[in-house]
């Protein structure tokens, strides 16, 4: 609630660093508290939109949680954003050939 209200007075102010973020993602995936990390995941895609690294992080922690379909398509976004991403390209090409 307070980052929805500081976002509604100033969008354009950063309340966050995306690899702190992601840090803390990470941190409570490897941790298996996997719909913690989601959530803090979609608060770095909606914080840095542009950001091709912060939708292959949530397509990483859908793909914990099993749900492929999401997965697919936020690793879809980050290949969008990064044609170079291998990582992403390579998971996508194996969810599909399931």
């Amino acid at each position: 609630k307070y980052y929805d209200r500081l976002k509604s007075e100033d969008p354009h102010r950063s309340l966050f660093f995306e690899a702190s973020l992601n840090a803390v993602g990470y941190e409570l995936l490897f941790d298996e508290k996997v719909d913690e990390s989601i959530a803090v995941f979609q608060l770095n895609v909606k914080e840095f939109p542009d950001s091709w690294n912060t939708y292959d992080s949530l397509g990483e922690a859908y793909l914990n949680r099993g749900d492929k379909q999401e997965a697919i398509m936020y690793y879809e976004k980050s290949i969008e954003l990064n044609p170079e991403n291998e990582n992403g390209i390579n998971v996508v090409d194996r969810l599909k050939s399931e």
